[in-house]
């Protein structure tokens, strides 16, 4: 066996922010890292709801795999999709059947839009996860309104007008804002037989108040926000029924052909792959170093991992928390090859941001809360710095920066069907 077969085998899984976090972190250690992803790309999630709603393109929120460790020469990337993991031998097996040994696992393989036990309903209300998911919400979105411009019926025309978003939380209150102002401002001279401003945008919400995570304040600011940009709002009220065609609040029935689901997400199956019990929401439980309970050499990062944070909380899945999640992971694998204790995991929480349209957000920074066009650009240079890659943030400047003096949205493109659901 020569050298390089004995250095240690690190897998990654997943290349979200916690996988990539850890990958660049391993960098220059003396091990041999393979990163595997089921997409070539990285993507930008928390920007996402600008590609479903025709701000962005995918391009300008992704960057390939490969080309971010070009340079990384001791990491491998593949793509493929995971199918189990092998504990007792040490392996990660793919669907192809194609199997990897590992020294170190980690696990970083992210979450999918939640439906209670409803999956039944998630073809007729998908989630924002994807790239495939933004540009199927597009599609949705932007066919509605062609489809209305040439139908004659009343009633089928409001239903083709009415856009419903399930879940309060920021990425339902996002997709609410930037849908009434692509309806109010991008669109409204574009058609010759509808006004696209008449469109009804229904943000429906379980709880008492929108953005749960928020303070009160913030909240209250989000909600009168949105009121008075047009959406209507809807507090403790359960969906209770989605199908194509309309939801149903109780004994209400909304008709609309585009529903939006923002209401909840659950962990990938990594549960079931290592051979343990999940929590409610999938997430796998971990120590304080973020490594499985019952095994050193495997860690569960991001929203797979249901780690401790403080007063009961765990940590959120969020970007930042991710990326500080995947990079600890990585020195903890560094110090157990170099025989060392790893200090434990603490999560530094640097606040949470919500955008509320054009020139609009929500900064929560602990004992500092802003709102309103400083927290909109406090929140557009957040997530411009966060950007992988410098062509990236030169691109999406430009394009917000084109928007907001223009008011026009930049790729108004359906791809795929002509037909809505």
């Amino acid at each position: 066996m020569n050298f390089r077969e004995k250095r240690p085998r690190v897998v990654i899984l997943g290349a979200g922010f916690g996988g990539l976090s850890a990958a660049t972190r391993l960098g220059r250690a003396d091990v041999d890292v393979t990163l595997i992803d089921r997409q070539n790309y990285h993507v930008f999630q928390p920007l996402l709801y600008q590609v479903a709603t025709a701000t962005l393109s995918p391009a300008d929120i992704a960057v390939p795999i490969r080309s971010t460790f070009r340079d990384q020469k001791n990491t491998n990337v593949l793509l493929g999709n995971v199918a189990g993991i092998d504990r007792a031998r040490r392996e990660v097996t793919l669907d192809d059947d194609r199997r990897f040994p590992y020294d170190y696992l980690i696990v970083a393989t992210g979450a999918r839009h939640a439906y209670f036990g409803r999956d039944d309903w998630e073809p007729a209300a998908p989630g924002l996860k994807r790239i495939e998911d933004a540009t199927e919400i597009r599609r949705r979105i932007l066919l509605a309104f062609e489809k209305a411009e040439t139908e004659d019926d009343d009633e089928r025309r409001r239903e083709l007008l009415n856009f419903v978003i399930v879940g309060g939380g920021p990425t339902g209150v996002e997709m609410a804002g930037a849908i009434i102002e692509l309806a109010r401002t991008a669109l409204v001279r574009d058609f010759r037989h509808i006004d696209p401003s008449s469109a009804r945008v229904l943000l429906v919400e379980a709880g008492p108040r929108l953005l749960p995570t928020f303070p009160e304040d913030l909240s209250a600011f989000a909600r009168t926000t949105l009121l008075r940009m047009g959406v209507e709002v809807r507090l403790d009220c359960r969906v209770t029924h989605c199908a194509p065609g309309g939801v149903e609040i109780g004994e209400e029935r909304i008709g609309a052909r585009t529903i939006i689901w923002a209401a909840g997400v659950e962990a990938s199956p990594a549960a079931r792959w290592l051979g343990v019990t999940g929590d409610r929401a999938g997430r796998v439980a971990v120590d304080e170093n973020l490594r499985l309970i019952d095994d050193a050499r495997i860690f569960v990062v991001g929203d797979t991992a249901a780690a401790p944070w403080t007063k009961g909380r765990l940590v959120p899945g969020i970007a930042p928390a991710a990326k500080q999640m995947g990079d600890h992971a990585a020195r903890a694998v560094l110090a157990d090859i170099a025989g060392r204790a790893p200090a434990p995991f603490s999560y530094r929480h640097r606040g949470n941001l919500a955008t509320i349209g054009r020139k609009s957000a929500v900064v929560d920074f602990g004992p500092v809360r802003l709102k309103g066009l400083l927290a909109w650009l406090i929140w557009g240079a957040a997530h411009i710095y966060f950007l992988i890659g410098f062509r990236n943030r030169i691109i999406v400047m430009m394009q917000w920066m084109w928007a907001y003096v223009t008011l026009r949205g930049g790729v108004r493109l359906i791809t795929g069907s002509t037909k809505l659901p």
